[in-house]
């Protein structure tokens, strides 16, 4: 396992110290592009950008981007898949009885699914984009739960090994993600979003 994260490590400072400020940028780009496409690790380009960036510039790039990437992959696939998924998929029981489930999902679980680092986000886009949930519910809850995502990445990308021994941090992991859920109670109920 040391040597696993030693490895990590050290990719990551390469490509920082390696490649001037293109590395950084990147990342960045890579932040975006990770809700598109699964495959890219993106607490690894999280990590990149805090080590770059430092801690509060950091957070604040990779917020950014990681909700924009999210409200592109939404627009991409109700724009592009939604019809054809409502009428050759849709139908068969299976998947029309998955889609009404996550048609009335309320908000409060749609956050703590986004603010679960190791919830795939792809999923989250693509299954709510093909959803009938409002865009407005879908935003909110992106922009609640993103932000423990992203400090848990950033925080725990910095310094993996630290985290792991310090139970503080998973602390303030767990306490986030309680007042992402609290936050997001209170918008359900502020916005009448169910």
């Amino acid at each position: 396992m040391g040597d696993i994260l030693n490895n990590i490590y050290n990719f990551i400072m390469s490509i920082i110290t390696g490649s001037s400020f293109l590395g950084p940028l990147l990342a960045c780009l890579l932040i975006f592009l990770e809700s598109i496409f699964p495959v890219l690790p993106l607490f690894v380009f999280i990590t990149i950008v805090f080590i770059a960036y430092g801690y509060a510039l950091g957070f604040i790039i990779s917020y950014i981007l990681t909700c924009l990437g999210c409200f592109f992959a939404f627009f991409l696939c109700r724009t592009f898949l939604k019809n054809y998924f409502q009428k050759h998929v849709r139908k068969y029981k299976y998947f029309n009885k998955l889609m009404q489930k996550i048609d009335n999902i309320n908000l409060s679980f749609l956050v703590l699914l986004i603010a679960i680092p190791f919830t795939p986000a792809f999923l989250i886009n693509i299954a709510s984009s093909l959803s009938e949930m409002q865009f407005k519910k879908f935003m909110i809850a992106i922009l609640i739960g993103k932000v423990s995502l992203v400090f848990f990445w950033g925080f725990i990308g910095t310094s993996l090994v630290e985290s792991l021994k310090n139970p503080q941090i998973l602390i303030i992991i767990f306490l986030m993600l309680f007042i992402a859920y609290l936050l997001s109670r209170y918008a359900s109920k502020k916005l009448n979003i169910e």
